[in-house]
């Protein structure tokens, strides 16, 4: 028997999750989500809290995922909107995932940023740890298109520049957003597919973004 969700947030409150592996680009598409809707907006980050708060290596049953949940949770309750990242691989944090996604009462939208291991490494490059992690390492984290599955998981691929993905997340969930975005694709409905046959990107239209905003369209 399927336990019933335990309801978390309220009808207003919004949850974003923005997944990907290491180099996807996850944490600044997070902090850029924050930043742009400025106060009232929690940053959960997968890294703090299991790096830093509690310092456990990612494992099956390790503390961490608990207190990801307890800690997105305590800021719905208390009427913030909630921009959670992380690696956040499937195998250990579906079960979690899924318990945040059932229980809130407001939008929810899953994100995955589906970039492939060369292009982590490059960007991995660029950023200040880039000497913490070698190549090596990298690739033995690498999870590739470790997606949820569900209908409407957003599936960004490695093509759209960050700019352009903070627009389409933020316009996708109804956060703030610039008015306009060059780069369009479409929200993956089969969980696993970000292309047309013909290899083009499919624009999101204008209806397609009107329903996601409605409350429960994105989270069911």
């Amino acid at each position: 028997m399927v336990p019933e969700p335990i309801p978390t947030g309220t009808p207003e409150t919004i949850l974003v999750c923005v997944r990907g592996n290491s180099g996807s680009d996850k944490s600044s598409n997070a902090r850029e989500l924050r930043r742009r809707h400025g106060r009232g907006c929690a940053l959960v980050e997968q890294d703090h809290l299991r790096r830093i708060v509690l310092r456990e290596r990612g494992r099956p049953g390790g503390a961490a995922p608990a207190l990801i949940e307890q800690t997105v949770r305590f800021a719905l309750d208390h009427g913030y909107h909630v921009v959670l990242e992380g690696i956040m691989f499937s195998r250990h944090y579906r079960r979690m995932l899924t318990a945040l996604r059932d229980g809130h009462r407001g939008r929810s939208l899953f994100c995955y940023l589906d970039v492939s291991l060369p292009e982590t490494l490059r960007r991995h490059l660029t950023r200040p740890q880039a000497t913490e992690f070698t190549a090596e390492e990298m690739g033995s984290w690498y999870a590739a298109h470790d997606v949820l599955g569900w209908r409407d998981e957003l599936v960004i691929p490695e093509t759209t520049v960050l700019e352009d993905a903070v627009v389409v997340i933020a316009a996708a969930v109804g956060l703030p957003r610039p008015a306009a975005t060059t780069t369009r694709f479409r929200q993956s409905r089969d969980s696993s597919e970000t292309l047309q046959g013909n290899g083009r990107r499919s624009p999101v239209t204008s209806a397609q973004a009107r329903e996601v905003r409605q409350p429960g369209a994105v989270s069911t």
